[in-house]
């Protein structure tokens, strides 16, 4: 049986798994409602946060399938993906058009000499205009420096959601026939060095409780049977041996037994414990390594820290500092664009971006994990500059960030921008809406979504891509807003909310449990406060005109993991429980409280 293996890239919500989970339906691969995103955190946030795989047969052909995440703070996952297949889909709505990612993916394929099958998808979307997309896509290709052979791509319009594809915008559509034409058509076939000496490359990571570790390969050449002895050599030259103890190929969504893979195929093998993404495994010692999979450093770090505060231990089931390290080793088994230094009295954890770190806490905390983490920094780097007086100069990530907000909300999107130390480099109005194009410092993103959505009344779209190390921008002023700290313990009161909901954003609801130097909110003036959320109203058996009135409370901005990671100081900790997530001041002395109650009385 022939097999082609293709992956799907695109940017964010353009609809990757829609499509993946329509070609398994169409081909009886899965039952209607099972989709590719399984994972609870997937499901709940609608996007694709792993790499996985899947298989159809069409036609008697095997075609392996990789769904690829589309937000670029998992763009690891398909750096590393792209190694392994010999063509790429790539989708594009067909209202947006290209964005960061859909740069970021193609650029990547295009550097690996692949030939992209372009798919216009949501050609049914009310503002689609699939004629100006295909254009747009056909300019990112001269872009992207891509040659002869890949700026003549084959065109595909598709929804998704209803199963249907067609070549030409004017042709009938049934279901995505034509798209699995076009694949065969234009993907070479996979299946044809079966005969050679056997080389597979490890490109993802799995785990099974009973198996441990295994590795998701794309076998490039001969055939390798259960049991067999094998050799390991990474792109150092360093060689060991193993056992293959089990092999599996892909069906659909599930891993089948398999006695032996063969070339072109993608299967996972068990029994070698210290795998790793990049090695290849090979059964003759003259077989040469396959090139090592590079995958972009980390862009920014926080220390994750035993949680210490007054609530400690209560909610958590592991709490201990070997109980997180030993989590964060398992986490590095799978998460390649995770780094974590364990040398220190902390862990400082180095990660793609704060949505790649809040998954991570996310997941820790529903298993029962509890600790405290620092305010997310960037990592600076620097770099010998003889034109400098110091001889060297400051480098740090700078992301492209492009907006698409409505054109009344434009003016106050670029002030914010520019007082993070972005610049414009283009900007485009279409039937009210405005895209903004910025190249911004990571440092100056950090902490601004919650902000964008309150400007953009919620109907602005963000999205960004890392571009690489620039020279330093200088001090960005991000934070405009001070902390109201509790300098009491109790349960909050609505009286007192009341009264402090006039002076900023609450984090908290009547009847929260607080602690002293626990942040119950945010100030708007800036100005550090001390507040007690826990006082009551006094109580007397007079009666006064307007003694009785009613508190009307604004709704709490509750702080989520992200939330938390986006307005902390850098003076307090997030802290994360598998039921709570709160922030806290690191240190709060006695010089701090007489300091901070002052500033309450002065502001009476």
């Amino acid at each position: 049986m022939d097999i082609r293996n293709i992956a799907i890239i695109a940017h964010v919500d353009h609809g990757k798994t829609t499509l993946t989970d329509a070609l398994m339906r169409q081909t009886g691969m899965v039952a209607e409602g099972v989709s590719m995103d399984s994972n609870a955190l997937e499901q709940e946030r609608g996007i694709t946060i792993y790499s996985k795989n899947t298989s159809i047969f069409y036609k008697d052909t095997k075609i392996n399938i990789v769904d690829t995440p589309g937000h670029a703070d998992f763009g690891s996952e398909v750096e590393r993906v792209l190694r392994s297949i010999d063509s790429v889909l790539l989708l594009v709505d067909a209202q947006e058009g290209p964005m960061p990612q859909t740069r970021f993916v193609l650029k990547k394929s295009l550097e690996l000499g692949l030939k992209p099958i372009v798919v216009i998808n949501k050609i049914d979307k009310p503002g689609g205009n699939p004629d100006k997309v295909h254009e747009e896509v056909l300019e990112l290709f001269l872009e992207l420096g891509a040659n002869d052979a890949q700026l003549d791509f084959t065109t595909v319009y598709a929804i998704g959601r209803q199963g249907i594809a067609k070549r030409l915008l004017t042709d009938d559509a049934k279901d995505l026939s034509p798209l699995l034409d076009v694949v065969l058509e234009q993907v070479p076939v996979a299946s044809t060095k079966s005969t050679e000496p056997f080389a597979a490359q490890v490109f993802n990571l799995g785990y099974d409780n009973f198996l441990g570790r295994m590795a998701v390969v794309r076998v490039y050449g001969g055939t390798i049977a259960s049991g067999a002895q094998i050799l390991v050599k990474n792109a150092q030259g360093d060689t060991r041996t193993g056992k293959i103890t089990k092999l599996f190929t892909f069906e659909g969504i599930a891993r089948k037994d398999s006695s032996e893979i063969t070339a072109g195929d993608i299967g996972m093998i068990a029994g070698i414990p210290d795998i790793y993404i990049g090695e290849t495994i090979v059964d003759s010692e003259s077989t040469m390594p396959l090139p090592s999979i590079h995958i972009d450093e980390p862009t920014i770090s926080l220390n994750f820290l035993v949680n210490d505060s007054p609530f400690a231990g209560r909610e958590g089931k592991f709490v201990t500092g070997r109980q997180i390290r030993e989590r964060l080793e398992k986490e590095l088994e799978i998460n390649v664009g995770l780094k974590v230094d364990f040398s220190g009295e902390h862990y400082k954890v180095y990660g793609r971006g704060e949505l790649h770190i809040a998954i991570l806490l996310e997941n820790m905390r529903r298993e029962g994990y509890e600790l405290q983490v620092s305010q997310p920094q960037v990592i600076i780097k620097t770099e010998s500059d003889p034109s400098t007086p110091l001889g060297t100069r400051k480098l740090e990530p700078f992301e492209e960030l492009i907006i698409d907000v409505p054109s009344i909300s434009s003016g106050v999107v670029i002030e914010k921008i520019n007082k993070r130390r972005g610049v414009m480099k283009d900007m485009r109005d279409k039937d009210g809406i405005t895209r903004l194009v910025f190249e911004i410092p990571t440092r100056g993103l950090l902490g601004y979504r919650g902000q964008f959505v309150v400007d953009t009344k919620g109907e602005g779209i963000m999205s960004s891509r890392v571009i690489g190390f620039h020279p330093y921008a200088g001090e960005v002023k991000k934070r405009e807003a001070g902390s109201m700290t509790s300098m009491a313990a109790g349960k909050a009161l609505g009286f007192a909310l009341g009264n402090l909901q006039e002076r900023g954003t609450l984090y908290i609801e009547p009847g929260t449990e607080v602690y002293e130097g626990m942040v119950v909110g945010d100030s708007i003036k800036g100005e550090e406060l001390a507040v007690n959320p826990t006082k009551g109203k006094q109580l007397t058996n007079m009666r006064a005109s307007g003694s009785d009135e009613t508190i009307y409370l604004k709704p709490a901005y509750i702080l989520s993991i992200e939330r938390g990671l986006e307005t902390m100081a850098d003076d307090e900790y997030l802290e994360i429980t598998p039921k709570s997530v709160r922030l806290r001041k690191k240190h709060l002395t006695e010089t701090d409280r007489a300091k901070a109650a002052r500033k309450t009385e002065d502001a009476h």
